[in-house]
């Protein structure tokens, strides 16, 4: 029995293959294989990037220095930050403050808006994540994290739920099939009366394979500010390149009161979580001190790593490699997926795909069950083909995140990998039909 508790989101082995080691977008494994890494939304810009060895190193000669304290390469971090990934954005943009993780930059953001508003109440859409602490826990309404135990009996046992949460239809297009939603599709009209009386409403642009619609982001925006609620734009996967732009909400008209980041944002090399809000709710916060205090927050190892991957985007011109490379994935997935009847659904942006396998409803699948999932068998048998997704501990889902640094011919790789783990699916979507 292993002394560490483990959550696997790839095979769901009890036996695992444990990562030794990586370089580039390539994964050394303790059964002595090299395996292409395809599902690291944290790793933009792969393993061990020069770029990113250097900042660790910068980081080590630096104070150890709390969020308690001015320091200078904080300062620098945050003017990076705000005048490289929102150069365009600079006649809304605030300031920005620093977390170790989306899920509790999401907690934050989102205890602030109910003190800037006076509400407890907050929304989200359908099959959302948002995190697993706090307020972003509350706001995460995929059935499986539900923050508590299930159990291969069957059993559920959620954690306790906090404060009132709305949840708003979400859009059902796709570039490949049709979404299965959960919700009747809602106007506007219908979003501002399920918003009146909320503090906020957090949209993310990838979970549970739902990505930016221009039309629905601005639907939401013009409900929000009808019924007085702070709008978020959660950005933790899609911020910083992954969506081939800096961020997802560029693609819309509207502009969010708060953005929220994290996962890539510090190159891999520390965690990593940041709240920008808008100038309209900085002047709010003027001879007032935010209650809201973290050690590690702005650790001058993610420091560093946010100023150097920043530089490197920028340098290498990754936004427009990425950008270049989404029509092509979109071609070659949907290809796959029509050679594939387990498949029912392709959609995404720039470097994070989802394809969706055909059965059970997704609003049905809390993880209480000793049956390997779908999507989990699809991910071992891409790892034996050298090639690892990754499933978002959902049943039907595989999601498709690989480095922005990822070559042609590794592109390649990846894509003959997942042929062979649509082939396995095609097999248990068969002996379940």
């Amino acid at each position: 029995m292993s002394s560490l508790l483990v959550t696997t989101l790839t095979t769901n082995d009890s036996d695992p293959v444990f990562v030794t080691g990586g370089q580039g977008c390539w994964y050394f494994l303790s059964n002595g294989r090299k395996v292409l890494d395809g599902s690291n939304t944290a790793g933009a810009l792969g393993h061990r990037h020069p770029d990113m060895v250097e900042a660790i190193q910068r980081a080590a000669s630096h104070p150890t220095v709390s969020e308690g304290w001015a320091w200078k390469g904080r300062e620098q971090a945050a003017q990076d930050l705000l005048e490289v990934s929102f150069g365009t954005e600079q006649s809304w943009v605030g300031a920005v403050r620093f977390g170790l993780s989306g899920s509790e930059i999401n907690d934050m953001a989102l205890s602030l808006c109910q003190v800037l508003t006076g509400r407890t109440p907050i929304a989200t859409r359908e099959r959302a994540y948002h995190g697993l602490t706090g307020l972003s826990r509350a706001v995460t309404t995929q059935p499986q994290w539900h923050g508590g135990l299930s159990r291969a009996d069957g059993r559920v046992m959620p954690a306790p739920t906090i404060d009132e949460v709305r949840v708003l239809s979400a859009p059902t297009v796709s570039r490949y099939g049709e979404r299965v939603a959960a919700l009747a599709q809602m106007d506007e009209d219908g979003m501002a009366a399920s918003l009146e009386g909320t503090a906020a409403v957090i949209i993310d642009y990838t979970q549970g394979g739902i990505y930016h619609h221009a039309t629905y982001q601005d639907q939401v925006a013009r409900a929000a500010k009808r019924a007085g609620a702070l709008w978020i734009a959660d950005e933790v996967v899609t911020g910083a390149g992954r969506s081939g732009r800096w961020f997802a909400f560029q693609g819309g008209q509207s502009r969010p009161d708060m953005v929220t980041m994290g996962k890539g944002l510090a190159g891999g090399v520390g965690p990593i979580g940041a709240v920008v809000l808008s100038k309209e709710l900085c002047s709010e916060l003027k001879g007032a001190a935010w209650q809201n205090y973290s050690t590690f927050r702005g650790h001058p190892t993610a420091m560093e790593g946010v100023s150097a991957y920043l530089r490197t985007i920028v340098r290498d011109r990754l936004l427009e490699r990425v950008s270049a490379l989404e029509p092509q994935i979109a071609a070659r997935l949907i290809q796959l997926a029509e050679r594939h009847p387990s498949v029912a659904r392709v959609d995404g942006r720039g470097l994070h795909w989802t394809l969706e396998f055909r059965g059970n409803h997704w609003k049905n699948w809390t993880a209480a069950t000793a049956q390997v999932p779908i999507a989990s068998h699809a991910v071992k048998a891409a790892l034996d083909a050298g090639v690892v997704f990754g499933t978002s501990g959902e049943e039907t889902s595989l999601f498709i995140a690989p480095a922005l640094i990822i070559s042609d011919s590794e592109l390649e790789l990846l894509f003959q990998g997942l042929d062979h783990a649509l082939g396995a699916a095609d097999s248990i979507y068969a002996a379940q039909a």
